[in-house]
């Protein structure tokens, strides 16, 4: 028998090796919003969204002052962030905008929205939210159809007034 993982399973946080410890605080703060619960002298800190003890640990203890890997080799793709729904989305936007970080892109994968980019450290970061399953496409068959089309900023932005 195939083992499955149990459907409630989650991702709970995810840790984050780092170059420059206040810098990366600085950007996932300050940029993104999370709150720092928690900091370790200058080589590790742990900041959550909503006062949960983590849901992003940063360190330096085997990347201080280090670079990012480069193109074309193996790691982390990306780190995704679920926000709740369409409007909390276009305020991280509008958000990002503000600050001026660069979008490596943004797409509507119709059964999500995303937005790309990269932390000062080059890991890829996802900022997206879910649409209701209701509205997922899905093939004549049932099977899921999901696509990788322009995401529409402008009318996403639009949302954060």
């Amino acid at each position: 028998m195939t083992y499955t993982i149990a459907a409630g399973a989650r991702i709970g946080h995810v840790h984050l090796k780092v170059a420059n410890l206040d810098r990366a605080i600085a950007f996932y703060r300050d940029a993104l919003g999370f709150e720092l619960q928690q900091k370790h002298g200058t080589q590790a800190a742990f900041l959550s969204a909503g006062g949960y003890h983590h849901h992003i640990g940063l360190n330096t203890w085997q990347s201080k002052g280090g670079t990012p890997p480069a193109p074309h080799h193996t790691g982390l793709f990306h780190t995704a962030i679920l926000y709740p729904d369409r409007a909390s989305l276009a305020r991280a936007l509008k958000r990002l905008v503000e600050a001026g970080i660069p979008l490596e892109g943004a797409s509507d994968h119709g059964v999500s929205e995303a937005i790309y980019l990269r932390d000062p450290d080059g890991n890829g970061i996802e900022l997206y939210r879910d649409r209701d399953p209701a509205d997922w496409p899905r093939r004549p068959d049932g099977e899921l159809a999901m696509v990788t089309e322009p995401l529409d900023l402008r009318g996403l932005l639009a949302e954060a007034e």
